[in-house]
């Protein structure tokens, strides 16, 4: 069975952007439509990582291959964030996340004991600000898999996550990281012999995964941001003057992609040359 395992709507909330973070969303995508694009380009299950919610659920949890996910940004000793995909959840789930995702020990013991699988995505991505080397001996030790292919990151930032987890001994998964339509199900995370949800979040756990599809690139990062935009105006027709500010966006992804391969070859590197630590994640999961 295949899902994509990283996919946004319109309950991601605000983006980050200075500026436009009071009026622009992180996602325009419609829950109801990002399901029926998934199941048209072939997945068999379909779900929602929001980040930091589960606004989506109330549309999609009448349909029995559909299950609910979360992108919890959590903060780790050193005092950095970063993005944890916590598989299979519910509202109780997601109200305890939430609760502890300052203090990732009580968010990982948390998830352990609800046998909820982890994952640290885009692991070699600066997206959510600097890592220290404590930051990554905490990924290695304490989590249950790592996302090898984003569909939104460089393939050269893939290939290390990749090689991180194979490191480790961690499942790897794959997602698209879908901010518009056009990534939907393009990325994914296939478990074979899974007949069902309940088989295929085992399936996960046990590391019978397989990630397939697309990694990022200028394009496709590019036409998402501008389609981004073009909602954002449609939503908000008063600020289209704004949509001068859309000449900016090609330089732009050309900056961040500069800095994204940076910060890859740096981290990636540098673990390539580093001694294997103990894997403990997957004994977390009973």
């Amino acid at each position: 069975m295949r899902c994509d395992l990283h996919v946004h709507t319109k309950h991601s909330g605000m983006c980050n952007v200075p500026v436009l973070s009071r009026v622009c969303r992180e996602s325009y995508n419609d829950a109801l439509e990002v399901y029926e694009t998934s199941k048209r380009r072939g997945m068999d299950l379909v779900t929602i990582t929001d980040h930091d919610s589960i606004g989506a659920v109330e549309e999609l949890r009448r349909f029995p291959d559909f299950f609910l996910s979360e992108e919890v940004t959590c903060t780790t000793p050193s005092g950095t964030e970063m993005h944890a995909g916590v598989y299979g959840i519910d509202e109780r789930d997601h109200i305890e996340l939430q609760r502890r995702r300052t203090d990732i020990e009580s968010f990982l013991a948390y998830a352990s004991e609800r046998r909820l699988f982890v994952t640290v995505n885009h692991l070699y991505s600066s997206l959510t600000g600097n890592r220290t080397d404590n930051d990554f001996e905490l990924f290695a030790s304490a989590f249950h898999g790592v996302e090898t292919l984003n569909g939104q990151m460089l393939a050269t930032a893939n290939r290390m996550a990749s090689e991180f987890a194979a490191r480790y001994r961690k499942p790897a998964i794959g997602g698209s990281d879908a901010h518009s339509m056009a990534s939907v199900g393009r990325t994914y995370t296939q478990v074979k012999g899974a007949t069902n949800v309940q088989e295929y979040l085992a399936g996960l756990a046990a590391g019978h995964t397989l990630p397939g599809g697309e990694s990022g690139n200028y394009f496709k990062l590019t036409s998402a941001v501008l389609a981004i935009g073009r909602h954002f105006i449609t939503e908000k027709p008063w600020m289209l003057p704004l949509s001068v500010l859309f000449a900016a966006v090609p330089p732009i992804i050309v900056f961040n992609y500069l800095k994204e391969y940076t910060f890859a070859m740096h981290w990636g590197t540098k673990h390539r040359a580093a001694n294997a630590l103990p894997a403990v994640g997957m004994e977390m999961l009973p």
